[in-house]
C-alpha cells in the first residue's frame, strides 16, 4: 500500500460518520446571494410609512426617492460628474437600458467568467446581434484582462455572483480608452472601493449587499456614458423603459428622483433604512471591512476543511460577498454531476430543516457546490457559527 493509500481510506471514513450536531446555530441563518440578508437590527416596524399610499411625484415621495439617491451617493463617494438614477427591472434592467441604449456605435468586447456574464453575451450577440468578440474563462477564473483591446466598448461583470471571482481592482482600464467601460456591479457595489473614474457605467441592485427588497436597479453614468446616449441613436427600436433621452439630450429627470416608471415607496423606505444602518457603520470603508471579516472566517474553516475547496483559484481575485466552493476531488470521485447536485440539495435541505442555514446551494448553471453569501449585512459570529453546520450536514448526507 502506498503512503496516500491510508490517508485516503481514512478521508473515506470520514465522510461515512457524521458529526454530533452543533450545539450553537447562527443568530441569523440568511446567507442567501439574493435577495440577501437585511441588516442587523432591521425590523419592518423601523420603516418610515409616511410615504407609503403617497404617489412618487408628491413632494414626499419625491424627496424620499432624492434622500434614497443623496445617501446613495455619500456612501459610494460617488463624484459630481457621475449621475445615479434609479430604474426598472433590478440589476437586469440596469444592465439592459445600457446594453439597448449604447452598444452598436464602435465594435464591442464581451467578457465573461460566469452565469450572468454569460447572459449579457447572449442579449447583445443573439437579441442585438451585434459581432462583438467574446472573451470567456471557466468557472473559478478570470480571463486575460491586460489583453482587452480598449478600442471597443467593453461589458464585464465586477463581482461574478455565480462563480465567486471579482476582478482585482480597476489598473487594467486605461484612462484613455476609446470604449466604454458597461460594468455590472450588483454584487461589488458597496463591498469594493470601485475607481469611478475608470468606469462610464455601473449598475446595482438593492438587494445584494445593502439587503433591501428586489425589483429596482441602480444606474450609474460617467460623462462618456452621457456624451455617448447624446451623440448615438440605436439602430433598434427602445422600449419605453430604456429610453434615457429626448431629441437627442439626456432625460435629466430620471436622474433626479422622476423615475421612469412607479417604484414601490415600500421599497425606497427599506433601502433608506438600509443606507441609514450602512453610514452607523462608517459608511463604505465599514461595510467594506464587514464583507472582508465575513469572507475571511469563512476562509479560515475552507482551509482547516478537507472535503471542500474555493471555487475561485486566485485568493486574490476572490469575492468577499458571493463566496462559492466546490467540493474537494476525492468528494467527487466516482459522482456524475447530476449525483452532485443531489448532494447539494440534501446538504442546502438539511441546513433549512433545522433553521441553522437557508439558501447555501450554489448556483443551478455553477458546477455542484455551495455559495456563502458573506456581504456586509452578514454578521462574522454567523459565519463562524456557520461552518460546523455545514460540515454536519455534509457527512449526514453523505453517510
Amino acid at each position: 500500500m502506498t503512503d496516500t493509500a491510508p490517508a485516503a481510506a481514512n478521508r473515506a471514513d470520514a465522510i461515512r460518520e457524521a458529526p454530533a450536531k452543533p450545539a450553537t446555530k447562527p443568530a441569523r441563518p440568511f446567507f442567501s446571494s439574493g435577495p440577501c440578508a437585511k441588516p442587523p437590527g432591521w425590523h419592518a416596524d423601523g420603516l418610515a410609512t409616511g410615504s407609503l399610499g403617497r404617489s412618487h411625484r408628491s413632494k414626499l415621495g419625491k424627496s424620499r426617492i432624492v434622500h434614497a439617491m443623496d445617501v446613495t451617493r455619500r456612501i459610494l463617494k460617488l463624484p459630481a460628474t457621475h449621475r445615479l438614477g434609479i430604474v426598472p427591472g433590478s440589476d437586469t434592467g440596469a444592465v439592459e437600458m445600457a446594453l439597448w441604449s449604447m452598444l452598436g456605435a464602435r465594435p464591442a468586447t464581451m467578457m465573461a467568467w460566469e452565469s450572468f456574464g454569460e447572459g449579457w453575451v447572449t442579449d447583445v450577440v443573439k437579441q442585438l446581434k451585434i459581432d462583438a468578440k467574446v472573451v470567456k474563462s471557466g468557472y473559478g477564473e478570470l480571463p486575460d484582462l491586460a489583453a482587452t483591446d480598449w478600442s471597443t466598448d467593453l461589458v464585464f461583470t465586477w463581482n461574478g455572483t455565480t462563480s465567486g471571482v471579482r476582478v482585482p481592482n480597476g489598473d487594467w482600464i486605461p484612462d484613455d480608452r476609446q470604449g466604454l467601460s458597461i460594468c455590472d456591479a450588483t454584487s461589488g457595489v458597496f463591498a469594493a472601493d470601485l475607481p469611478w473614474d475608470k468606469l462610464d457605467v455601473v449598475t446595482f441592485s438593492w438587494q445584494k449587499v445593502l439587503g433591501g427588497e428586489g425589483a429596482h436597479g441602480v444606474l450609474i453614468l460617467g460623462p462618456r456614458a452621457v456624451e455617448r446616449l447624446e451623440s448615438y441613436v440605436p439602430a433598434w427600436p427602445l422600449p419605453k423603459i430604456f429610453r434615457m433621452t429626448k431629441g437627442g439630450k439626456l432625460i435629466e429627470g430620471i436622474f433626479k428622483g422622476e423615475t421612469i416608471n412607479t417604484p414601490s415607496m415600500l421599497a425606497v423606505e427599506d433601502v433608506i433604512w438600509s443606507l441609514e444602518w450602512a453610514l452607523g457603520q462608517g459608511g463604505l470603508y465599514g461595510l467594506i471591512d464587514r464583507a472582508d471579516a465575513n469572507a475571511a472566517a469563512l476562509d479560515a474553516w475552507v482551509q482547516a476543511t478537507d472535503w471542500i475547496e474555493h471555487l475561485a483559484v486566485d485568493p486574490a481575485t476572490r469575492s468577499n460577498t458571493s463566496v462559492c466552493l466546490k467540493f474537494a476531488p476525492y468528494v467527487v470521485e466516482g459522482l456524475d454531476e447530476e449525483a452532485q447536485l443531489a448532494l447539494v440539495k440534501k446538504i442546502a435541505a438539511l441546513l433549512e430543516a433545522e433553521d441553522a442555514a437557508y439558501d447555501v446551494a450554489g448556483y443551478r448553471d455553477a458546477p455542484p457546490g455551495l455559495r456563502i453569501w458573506c456581504g456586509a449585512t452578514v454578521d462574522t459570529a454567523d459565519i463562524e457559527a456557520l461552518g460546523p453546520w455545514l460540515d454536519w450536514a455534509f457527512h449526514t448526507a453523505r453517510a
